[in-house]
């Protein structure tokens, strides 16, 4: 109801020197304007200047002859309107598609183009996540033949990438440097391929001692980089978009976002595993469990930065491979270590125990099928 209170006045004259050419019809620009009170014209919108306005315009020529899809991130109540008409209103944060054309049918042009509004109750919309839908051509499918989806990849800035990769290398160094007996203990791969239920020195150390803080920060910012590789934008993820929605280009924030949630994941786990085995009864496992899932995690998480060097060497030149590759090294290092969770615990009580079994499904299983879906199979 609140869409349909927005004023615009009446729809005022374009902007001088905002007149597109022929052949940039049906496209979507990043030119962006306001109204302001009093004025007959739009002026040119200044991110960090005018964050007064809730209402961002845009004139556009929209033919008939061929369709006007765009694509869009949109917080929950975000209204789009089309020459002051209500053409959309978002009921819920998520991604939406919109062809333009369809809406313009029936309207008449200003000077040959449309106002095209993007409005928001309380905030400013985040119209850079608004993007042209590419069309694809080509011969029309066949009878029988299933359609198939196209996907369209965005390539960031790489920068935000290397600098953090600098910044795991420095951790790592002052690991090194400062814990060499907990660093020897952590990547020693003899140490990892034993299957003895005596865990390192460094592992059985308080889980807030300073050693194993860096260590966990130092996996969780790998991990929230390959991450925000696979997901090159995060408003892909709807539950993130509710918790924590963030600008399309942020790629800062993103890997931000992702390692304080990582770190906070592996620390509570703890938390969520002395609950579950007190409702099992099997706190006696609890030590056991934690300190092997800790181990497999840092041990695997050294790879990861591996991995993001070989996006940023070959992503521009082979996207798919490298999309594969990220997604089976981020599932790998959760399977093995829900795996290795398994084994170790086995030793000490056998997992054909359907009560221990049952336990185990509840705290690796299906926290691992949970963190799969969000992470691997929702880009």
């Amino acid at each position: 109801m609140l869409c349909t209170l927005v004023w615009l006045g009446a729809l005022v004259a374009p902007v001088q020197g905002q007149v597109l050419p022929l052949e940039q019809k049906n496209t979507l620009t990043s030119n962006w304007m306001v109204h302001r009170e009093g004025a007959d014209q739009l002026v040119p919108y200044v991110a960090g200047v005018h964050t007064e306005y809730n209402a961002l315009h845009q004139w556009l020529p929209v033919t008939q002859a061929q369709p006007f899809l765009v694509a869009f991130a949109a917080p929950k109540d975000l209204c789009l309107f089309l020459n002051n008409q209500l053409i959309f209103k978002a009921d819920s944060a998520a991604n939406y598609t919109l062809d333009l054309t369809r809406y313009s049918k029936g309207m008449e042009p200003v000077e040959g183009k449309y106002l095209f509004t993007v409005w928001h109750p309380v905030q400013q919309p985040n119209v850079n996540t608004f993007r042209n839908v590419p069309r694809v051509s080509g011969a029309a499918p066949e009878a029988n033949q299933r359609p198939f989806s196209i996907q369209v990849r965005e390539y960031v800035n790489q920068n935000a990438f290397i600098i953090f990769i600098l910044a795991i290398g420095l951790i790592y160094g002052l690991l090194r440097i400062n814990y060499p007996v907990d660093f020897q203990g952590v990547f020693n791969l003899n140490g990892f391929l034993r299957t003895s239920a005596q865990s390192e020195l460094s592992t059985a150390k308080s889980v807030g001692a300073a050693s194993n803080v860096l260590f966990v920060l130092a996996f969780s910012l790998s991990l929230a980089l390959l991450i925000a590789a696979i997901h090159t934008n995060v408003q892909h993820i709807k539950l993130f978009n509710r918790l924590f929605p963030v600008s399309e280009a942020d790629i800062t924030t993103k890997i931000i976002f992702y390692t304080v949630l990582i770190f906070l994941v592996v620390l509570l786990k703890y938390v969520f595993l002395k609950v579950m085995a007190f409702i099992f009864g099997l706190e006696q496992v609890v030590q056991l469990q934690y300190r092997e899932f800790i181990r497999s995690l840092l041990f695997l998480g050294l790879f990861l930065p591996l991995v993001m060097l070989l996006y940023l060497a070959l992503n521009a030149v082979m996207p798919e491979e490298i999309l594969l590759i990220s997604s089976l090294a981020v599932s790998l290092v959760l399977v093995i270590t829900t795996l290795r969770v398994y084994y170790t615990v086995n030793k000490k009580a056998s997992v054909l125990n359907l009560h221990l079994f049952s336990y185990l499904c509840a705290t690796e299983v299906i926290p691992l099928a949970i963190m799969l879906k969000l992470i691997v199979f929702n880009f």
